[in-house]
């Protein structure tokens, strides 16, 4: 049977799912399908355009069409689908970092948020900036959130740790910088109409 891009992908998901990223390693999916190392080279020339193919995976449902036109509700929409989508694979905001600061992630996701702050009326270099910013904070804030659940899933956190890094507050403390952020956008939108 020959080995297809999609069986590569699909075998690397689930290592990353079941053993996390570091033990993502090629060697590793290599074996896992049966296959020599060399043969997984003809799908992904390297491990960072394997994990990049990952991220877009993941990613695929963010830059769905949404239910509403309103450009906040828009981002709420988005922004909560971009952080469930990396919630669902074990360090998924990791691996999405990665992939997005070696720019290899090509999904659309982050232009979709680029394309609310632009429709919110922001500038298109401005609307950048904040699709960037943006990005930053879902990664970054998830990244967290998964790192918190995988300490408390193994013991590591103490019950005299700080509250601000419960892990059941998770949702709540995304919810509060993505209001934050939507306001700030609110922000530049009435200084520009100012001016």
């Amino acid at each position: 049977m020959q080995l297809r891009r999609a069986d590569v992908l699909a075998g690397a998901i689930a290592i990353l799912d079941e053993y996390g990223l570091g033990d993502l390693t090629m060697r590793r999916l290599a074996t896992s399908l049966g296959v020599q190392p060399g043969a997984l080279y003809w799908h992904f020339p390297n491990k960072q355009t394997l994990l990049a193919a990952i991220t877009d995976d993941m990613l695929a449902g963010v830059a769905a069409p949404t239910d509403t036109s309103a450009w906040d509700a828009r981002l709420d929409v988005l922004a909560h689908r971009f952080r469930d989508a990396l919630l669902a694979h074990r360090d998924g905001a990791e691996l999405a970092s990665a992939s997005y600061a070696a720019r290899l992630a090509t999904n659309g996701a982050r232009d979709t948020l680029a394309g609310a702050c632009t429709d919110a009326g922001l500038p298109a270099d401005e609307a950048e900036f904040a699709a960037d910013t943006l990005l930053f904070y879902i990664l970054g804030q998830t990244m967290d959130e998964q790192s918190r659940m995988q300490m408390d899933s193994h013991g590591a956190l103490t019950e005299d740790a700080s509250p601000l890094y419960d892990v059941t507050s998770g949702t709540a403390r995304f919810e509060y910088g993505l209001a934050l952020f939507v306001d700030g956008v609110r922000s530049r939108l009435s200084e520009h109409a100012r001016h």
